[in-house]
């Protein structure tokens, strides 16, 4: 495959994308949207199963509240689910960094083919530790994060624009 890794004014042109992440609620996703709101008294902005992740969607003000006060307490509740809690972004990058709170992330840099349009968002990481807690056991996680890009996020500027994100580990 072909590419080529664009200037950087092109990645924080491609960084910065206005997005939405649209779902369609199914009835398990409504019961434990209520479920969640009756529990944390927070209302989720938007709430995606993929296989055994659950992932919840809260604003800036909300996010910090759930996971600090009600985080435990939900994954003893959901013992088969992993419970995942991402603050709603609206910009590809701070997006990206929603959905991996908890390791060190060094770089992040967008790898683009031309000829095709996609893209790959390469995350940078120190250790293969960190790398390991980004990817998850068997890939599952990240995985379950490209899915979303793929099914639920639309860029508002670029409808036909579709990211993939990788994890390396950063030789400094």
């Amino acid at each position: 495959m072909l590419r080529t890794v664009s200037n950087s004014f092109i990645n924080n042109l491609l960084f910065y994308q206005k997005l939405t992440v649209k779902k369609i609620f199914s009835n398990e996703e409504l019961l434990l949207y209520h479920f969640f709101q009756e529990i944390t008294q927070v209302f989720p902005q938007n709430l995606i199963i993929v296989n055994e992740f659950v992932f919840f969607f809260l604003n800036n003000e909300n996010y910090f509240y759930a996971t600090s006060k009600k985080l435990s307490y939900l994954r003893k509740k959901f013992r088969c689910r992993k419970i995942v809690i991402v603050r709603e972004e609206d910009v590809l990058v701070n997006l990206v960094y929603g959905f991996f709170p908890d390791p060190y992330i060094h770089t992040i840099k967008i790898e683009r083919n031309f000829y095709s349009g996609k893209a790959e968002v390469i995350i940078g990481f120190l250790s293969y530790e960190d790398r390991g807690i980004a990817v998850g056991c068997k890939g599952n996680y990240i995985k379950a994060v490209n899915e979303i890009f793929e099914r639920y996020v639309t860029f508002i500027d670029n409808e036909g624009f579709r990211v993939r994100i990788k994890c390396d580990v950063v030789k400094l």
